[in-house]
């Protein structure tokens, strides 16, 4: 599965960041352009990356995280030496920090960039985006229209491959918690115990959120397999208001409760997450509630709620090239 391929060939490389990034960028593939000519993708290793890219063509670099400029410049290292072994037609990303490593290098040699930035940002920019907008060779994408501007083109939504819909009402009796891998989330995980029955089976997929006193059965970490599976066996799904952890859930038909984490609490860097999930709200696709507010009402209502797939999504809109 990794490997950087013979000189020769011309293929689209596609960079993301594991998590939300790259379960965007596995959604979005099918609806781009430039897959005709085969493709190879760049990401950071892990339960996830490994079960999502299962058969395809992989290279595996070492993490990026937040503000990681070491990171930044192990990955760019990597860059150099791919973009000198193979032929690339086009570079597209989702981010984060990883795209910082690969696009600019990729415009500066004439090859098609596309930054695509991600569905949780529907106003601000990521600090990633900010920064590649200083490069003009790169072109760059928002996934919602009032985010658009001259420079940043609305290509399309990675959430218009789904529309909601219902399902007969049923008690709450498995229930999946998940807040995703990168940040602690435990005042969701509070709330949830002091509002849950005793017969409910829930599954709490916690990440780094210290759980050892609340009396749950915790795993910081599943599959993306087995993540999905449970959700698609379960009642009802709630999540912090990560892109990933709602994507999901919508792929498997589900309503998430979507929980955004609170900025002044330092959960989260700014108040994307409530933008987020706000706008999924709007869409249907999900409900949005704080920690506070959360009852067990909200899981009774999305447990009657479902999401199906589009049948003909629209293309996502790359530029061409000038």
């Amino acid at each position: 599965m990794e490997g950087e391929g013979a000189c020769g060939a011309v293929t689209t490389l596609l960079v993301a960041s594991s998590g939300g990034h790259l379960a965007q960028l596995v959604e979005l593939v099918g609806r781009l352009p430039l897959m005709d000519s085969g493709r190879h993708w760049v990401t950071f290793r892990g339960p996830q990356s490994e079960s999502l890219l299962a058969g395809e063509r992989v290279t595996f670099v070492p993490a990026v995280r937040e503000r990681d400029h070491i990171g930044i410049l192990f990955a760019a290292a990597r860059a150099v030496r791919m973009f000198a072994g193979e032929r690339y037609r086009a570079v597209v990303s989702t981010g984060s920090g990883v795209a910082l490593a690969f696009l600019p290098y990729a415009a500066l040699l004439g090859i098609d960039a596309h930054y695509i930035e991600s569905s949780s940002r529907v106003r601000a920019r990521s600090t990633t985006g900010r920064l590649l907008s200083r490069f003009p060779r790169i072109r760059l994408y928002q996934q919602f229209p009032a985010g658009a501007t001259s420079r940043w083109h609305y290509g399309g939504s990675v959430f218009d491959s789904f529309e909601p819909s219902s399902v007969e009402p049923r008690p709450i009796k498995r229930l999946v918690v998940t807040v995703g891998g990168h940040r602690a989330f435990r005042r969701l995980i509070e709330r949830l115990v002091q509002i849950l029955p005793p017969d409910v089976d829930a599954l709490w997929q916690t990440g780094p959120t210290p759980v050892e006193d609340l009396g749950i059965q915790a795993r910081p970490f599943l599959p993306a397999l087995e993540l999905e599976d449970a959700i698609r066996n379960a009642d009802a799904v709630v999540a912090h208001a990560g892109c990933g952890s709602a994507l999901t859930a919508l792929k498997v038909g589900r309503c998430p409760v979507l929980v955004p984490r609170d900025p002044g609490l330092g959960e989260v860097v700014d108040d994307h997450q409530s933008d987020f999930a706000g706008a999924l709200a709007e869409r249907g696709l999900a409900l949005c509630r704080t920690t506070a507010n959360l009852t067990l009402a909200d899981l009774e209502a999305a447990a009657v709620r479902a999401v199906v797939r589009v049948a003909d999504p629209p293309p996502f809109r790359l530029a061409a090239s000038s």
